[in-house]
């Protein structure tokens, strides 16, 4: 909400921007926050992110011991280091695209989206098919939140770099769809078991968000 909806209210700035101090705050509550969920997942509340029935060890242990860990890390780095430098070519035949079909501009911003989520999101969905569903969760949650923590953080800094005003807030319907989301996210892990229809509904409002770029 800090990140996606005050900017849109705040009126230090014209327009759904903030202002250098509110966006030095942001980045700092981001990572802060981001971090707080990285030690309860991965140290005080371990055993949340583990499915019922599997084996447990020691955080401290796993994190010392487990060869896993330092070959994922290294994985990471080396994906994400062709990634950063093919962006902006990537950019470039997308926005090419866009102007050709006279698509909406937005259409950018959900090709990338998907490019950059797709194997988190597959992974998501081969484990919630294997039934692996805690592990699904784990994916899909720990890829929403380094989205949303590191990426925005990472837009205002490469902005004040640059000298380029960042634009954050959403409009009206973008807004209500926003909290929509929220609400049915809450209702769906509030509930000790959920079925179908939750999923459907999900469903539901991610078309509707693909509907709303095209005409809103």
């Amino acid at each position: 909400m800090l990140r996606l909806v005050l900017p849109g209210i705040t009126v230090s700035t014209p327009g759904p921007t903030l202002s250098t101090l509110q966006s030095i705050f942001l980045i700092f509550m981001s990572l802060v926050l981001y971090g707080v969920f990285l030690g309860i997942q991965t140290l005080r509340h371990r055993d949340y992110f583990v499915a019922p029935g599997a084996p447990t060890q020691n955080a401290h242990a796993a994190a010392d011991g487990d060869p896993s860990a330092k070959h994922h890390l290294g994985m990471l780095i080396a994906y994400a280091i062709p990634i950063v430098l093919l962006a902006k070519q990537i950019a470039q035949p997308i926005d090419y695209g866009i102007s050709v079909l006279r698509a909406p501009a937005a259409f950018g911003g959900l090709l990338v989206a998907i490019l950059i989520l797709a194997p988190e999101s597959m992974a998501a969905v081969r484990s919630a098919l294997a039934n692996q569903l805690q592990r699904s969760i784990n994916v899909a949650m720990g890829t929403a939140l380094s989205s949303i923590s590191l990426t925005i953080p990472a837009v205002l800094a490469i902005g004040f770099v640059t000298h380029q005003q960042i634009v954050l807030g959403l409009d009206a319907v973008d807004t209500v769809l926003l909290l929509l989301t929220l609400v049915v996210s809450m209702l769906t892990f509030s509930l000790a078991r959920t079925n179908v229809l939750l999923g459907a509904v999900h469903l539901l409002l991610f078309l509707a968000y693909l509907m709303l770029i095209v005409e809103k």
